[in-house]
């Protein structure tokens, strides 16, 4: 068993970490030449809004990246991809926008992650705090009985994330290839070169969460692992 993990632990440290390093190197390779289209991402993204009757929507600069924020109704973006006139802005400015109508038209998995990230984010902070308050409660109880709350704060802190993570996957291939693609397509937005690269960039944005579902798993063997010893 124990020869068996060692051979597994690297393979899924490779596997969460495969998918973030070529989403890393899809969006950086499109993101030049940066003058490749007219408007930046950010007016392109504000173009597509305005033209959804979502002119409600602010479009934002961020330092936490490419995202829609359900709760402030905004689309966000990264620095680069705010100003920048490449393939990658534009496409990923696309695929954010297919969040916010994703939000407008009240797409139910959209809906529910949205519920599961505050249910994950409680869960974590209660999580933390149980993982310090237990092995202090055991030490003065003198009683093996807190263990299995820290079992639980673990779980808490480590499998709310995975599962908010894996339920964002379908949020996100969706807003790719039924809102930002079929938007790109039809109003011929892009070079016509240009169409199977994108496809390529939405792909990269929709697979964003996936290595870090991977290593929400991976934590979580480790987390089971320690509590057999």
């Amino acid at each position: 068993m124990t020869r068996l993990l060692i051979l597994l632990v690297p393979l899924l440290l490779l596997a969460s970490w495969l998918p973030g390093w070529w989403v890393r190197r899809t969006m950086e390779r499109y993101s030049e030449p940066a003058d490749r289209y007219y408007g930046s991402g950010a007016q392109f993204a504000r173009l597509l809004l305005d033209r959804h009757g979502l002119d409600h929507v602010p479009v934002e600069a961020s330092e936490r990246g490419d995202h829609y924020d359900p709760e402030a109704r905004a689309v966000r973006l990264s620095p680069d991809n705010f100003s920048k006139h490449s393939l990658t802005a534009v496409t990923v400015a696309a695929h954010e926008v297919g969040h916010a109508i994703q939000h407008a038209e009240g797409y139910a998995p959209l809906k529910t992650r949205e519920h599961l990230v505050r249910l994950a984010s409680v869960g974590q902070r209660l999580g933390a705090m149980m993982m310090i308050a237990v092995p202090v409660i055991t030490v003065i109880t003198r009683h093996p009985a807190p263990g299995l709350v820290f079992i639980v704060a673990g779980l808490l802190s480590m499998g709310l994330a995975a599962v908010v993570h894996l339920v964002t996957l379908p949020t996100e291939l969706d807003a790719s290839f039924n809102r930002a693609l079929p938007i790109l397509e039809k109003g011929q937005y892009l070079h016509e070169s240009d169409y199977p690269h994108a496809r390529r960039i939405l792909e990269a944005a929709a697979l964003t969460y996936v290595g870090q579902s991977l290593m929400s798993l991976l934590n979580i063997a480790a987390w089971m692992r320690f509590l057999r010893r």
